[in-house]
């Protein structure tokens, strides 16, 4: 079945290709399998076919020209598909309109100086915790939540992920007893995995609106609901690489 992941790749113009890895998700350690000297991990450590494939990706280089590009010789495998799922897209794009927060167990994000971001993905869909929802969309519906490293493993990923199921679980009970309406369940979901995340680490919601007028950032519809502050408004914030 596999530990499915995107991979975006920061083009020297601020927008991003997008990837996927078929195992990326396992452990999150794809984040410390790409480098400037492997772009897209695997036990080639001076992969030079793939640093020229992703300067020209960088470039603009579209993914149908790709495989014309890879044709005719035989190349180490990797962990990343070379070939791109799609090009030319910013983060607000591909957070809401491409990843799939079920099937999707992670998101990675590359900088043009190979600094990796890892997100774990974490569904907001409550068919399998109500009996009275019938389906969940899983594209852009969720949450990304980075993690907390030590010694190049992360800690903490499995119990945020336990506690994430928990509160569904919960959640789907209320909305079985009339206590929640689908959208106060979705707003209380989204409160109370702040306050389970904290300050010490990143959450990020795509909401599918339009930009905050104040927002000066990129990323500009990326919310980071920080749990002081969820009832006055919403942070925005622009990703941070973890360490």
């Amino acid at each position: 079945m596999g530990h499915r992941a995107l991979v975006a790749y920061e083009r020297t113009d601020g927008q991003y290709t997008l990837h996927y890895s078929h195992w990326g998700a396992a452990n999150l350690k794809l984040k410390h399998r790409i480098s400037a000297e492997s772009p897209f991990g695997g036990d080639d450590t001076d992969s030079k076919w793939a640093k020229q494939l992703l300067a020209e990706l960088a470039d603009g280089l579209e993914a149908d020209a790709v495989d014309a590009y890879l044709a005719g010789e035989d190349r180490p495998s990797t962990v990343v598909e070379p070939k791109p799922r799609a090009t030319g897209l910013t983060l607000d794009e591909i957070v809401a309109d491409h990843l799939d927060y079920l099937h999707h167990e992670a998101f990675f994000v590359v900088s043009t100086t190979f600094e990796v971001t890892a997100y774990r993905t974490l569904w907001s869909g409550l068919q399998y915790d109500s009996e009275t929802v019938e389906q969940g969309e899983t594209v852009g519906n969720g949450a990304l939540a980075t993690v907390r490293w030590y010694d190049g493993e992360p800690v903490g990923d499995g119990h945020l992920q336990g506690q994430f199921a928990a509160l569904k679980d919960v959640i789907g009970d209320m909305l079985d007893k009339g206590v929640f309406t689908p959208s106060t369940a979705r707003q209380y979901l989204k409160r109370k995995l702040a306050e389970r995340v904290g300050d010490r680490q990143e959450l990020l919601i795509p909401t599918g609106e339009s930009p905050f007028e104040k927002a000066s950032l990129n990323h500009s519809c990326w919310i980071c609901y920080v749990a002081t502050a969820v009832f006055q408004g919403s942070e925005w914030v622009s990703p941070a690489v973890g360490s």
